[in-house]
């Protein structure tokens, strides 16, 4: 994104928002400004961006992912050609060494300066189709089924360890664990019902299971963070989005850590991403070999498992890019090898 001479910082919340305009080098041009975060506000945002005589080839609007407080405006700025960029929270935040008082201001133009210091790692949002937002919801929906399946069970056997037993109290969790579970397990038939109605995603999903580890519900947040197909993602690229990539603590030429991963970007993706590179590193033959090779040699496990998920990563874009269905002679530095029909 070298073009980009202009960043345009916004921080969310449900009523307003206030945005701050730096430019490359990094310097603050225009302080934070609020407005209405509403439709109205949308307009008064855009007349106030153009006066500041930033032209809109080259500049970008980046803000957090805030869940449904932007999502009104990410779509209003896409619709009237802005480059709009949607980044992980914890991703900018950590960005930053904590200093001074966090304020709504102070945070749009750190927002701001964020996309322009890291202007070559954003990744331009774009409206998903119809498919992607449904598949995004059902996937959602059924992760909170999930947590509320885990809670249900822990408080379950909290019961059941005190010495006076409640069965009526025992039974009511017993009831909406098997409720839960049986809804999850609705939810995955459903997903599965709309790929299998869409050909191009049916296509990309019955590809993407032949990888090992790899099941229905990681293949389908792989077609929602990829737009089914359209947006592509270098591997490198999709692991840092993931925050699964290994980054070292840099200053200068001064390095303060080894590397390690940074658990920001969608935690549903990589929980099941990190599921897989367990099963794979014990059932399936290439992974565990190199999985015992490397702690043979001393690397910890956390480290080698996280090496798994990153090479599983480097072959979901590799089937991708290949339209092909997994093969075993894939060795993490090349494309897979064209299945034989």
């Amino acid at each position: 994104m070298s073009t980009m001479r202009y960043f345009v910082g916004l921080d969310i919340a449900a009523e307003t928002f206030m945005a701050a305009i730096g430019t490359s080098p990094w310097k603050l041009l225009v302080k934070a400004k609020q407005f209405a975060n509403a439709p109205d506000g949308f307009q008064q945002f855009d007349s106030w961006l153009r006066e500041q005589n930033c032209p809109l080839e080259q500049t970008v609007v980046c803000m957090e992912a805030t869940g449904v407080y932007g999502e009104a405006l990410a779509y209003y700025l896409v619709a009237h050609q802005y480059a709009v960029a949607i980044e992980p929270p914890l991703k900018v935040k950590r960005a930053f060494k904590p200093h001074g008082p966090k304020t709504d201001a102070v945070d749009s133009e750190q927002i701001a300066e964020y996309a322009c210091r890291y202007s070559d790692e954003l990744m331009l949002w774009q409206p998903p189709s119809e498919l992607v937002e449904h598949l995004q919801v059902l996937l959602s929906t059924r992760e909170q089924l999930v947590q509320q399946s885990t809670a249900h069970q822990n408080a379950l056997r909290a019961l059941r360890r005190k010495v006076v037993r409640i069965t009526f109290a025992e039974q009511v969790y017993e009831q909406m664990i098997t409720e839960t579970k049986s809804r999850a397990k609705a939810l995955e038939q459903e997903i599965q019902r709309l790929i299998d109605q869409h050909p191009t995603a049916h296509r990309l999903l019955t590809w993407l299971v032949t990888i090992p580890g790899v099941g229905l519900l990681l293949a389908a947040h792989v077609l929602v963070l990829t737009q089914c197909g359209t947006r592509p993602f270098p591997s490198p690229k999709l692991a840092a989005h993931l925050g699964i990539a290994p980054l070292a603590h840099e200053s200068g030429t001064s390095v303060y850590a080894h590397p390690t991963s940074r658990h920001y970007g969608p935690s549903q993706p990589r929980k099941l991403l990190h599921l897989a590179a367990r099963s794979v590193s014990t059932h399936n033959e290439h992974f565990r070999a190199y999985y015992q090779r490397k702690v043979a040699e001393g690397k910890a496990k956390k480290l080698v498992l996280n090496n798994v998920a990153n090479k599983l990563v480097r072959i979901i874009c590799a089937i991708l890019e290949s339209q092909t269905e997994y093969d075993a002679n894939y060795d993490g530095r090349r494309k897979p090898a064209l299945a034989k029909n």
